[in-house]
């Protein structure tokens, strides 16, 4: 149970393979509900631009200091009661025991994005062209690699698997299904799922 005779949270995770839409998603409904949204790629961009690094030595060195960081928040969050919506690129192998604790103390929801393979690959030549701190999640790698393999993100995405309620959630034309119905299966009570 949450600290200091709280409610017990939500935390709504919202997860995908790289360029299914989840940072979309996350902030509209974080602020449609009105709760924090907790987004591990904005973490570790923090964590860049505090440090004093050359760009060329890359940053995947702070691949599991962001990790860790966005769990501490998550689990603080949740132990005082937050309702938060967390978003990453985890895969079943990360989140799965780094929810298992949460699970105690909160209620958890899953929504998992997903798009059309070309519209994926597009989304992630678009933003690592378009926006400048891109460069430190390494979407030129992830594009060459998806080039070199011949496998997209959703092929080889190994979702999240817990049992908890879970929505999957088509980003490829807005929302299907809609925000609305996001929503409601963010803020219902567990009994009414």
């Amino acid at each position: 149970m949450p600290e200091c005779g709280m409610a017990q949270s939500t935390v709504v995770i919202v997860s995908g393979p790289p360029g299914s839409g989840k940072s979309t998603l996350a902030h509209a409904l974080a602020t449609r509900i009105g709760v924090p949204a907790i987004i591990r790629d904005e973490i570790k961009q923090g964590m860049v631009l505090s440090g004093h690094r050359d760009p060329a030595d890359g940053y995947d060195d702070l691949n599991f200091p962001a990790l860790e960081v966005f769990f501490a928040v998550l689990s603080a969050l949740a132990r005082a009661g937050v309702t938060v919506v967390a978003e990453a690129a985890f895969q079943d192998k990360l989140w799965r025991p780094n929810l298992l604790p949460l699970a105690e103390i909160a209620d958890i929801r899953i929504i998992h994005c997903t798009a059309p393979t070309a519209l994926i690959h597009q989304r992630i030549t678009d933003r690592a062209a378009a926006d400048p701190h891109r460069h430190a999640h390494n979407d030129s790698d992830l594009l060459a690699s998806i080039t070199a393999a011949g496998q997209s993100p959703i092929e080889a995405f190994d979702s999240v698997r817990l049992d908890v309620p879970a929505l999957t959630v088509d980003t490829s034309d807005g929302y299907q299904p809609g925000l609305d119905a996001i929503t409601q299966f963010a803020t219902s009570p567990r009994a009414a799922m």
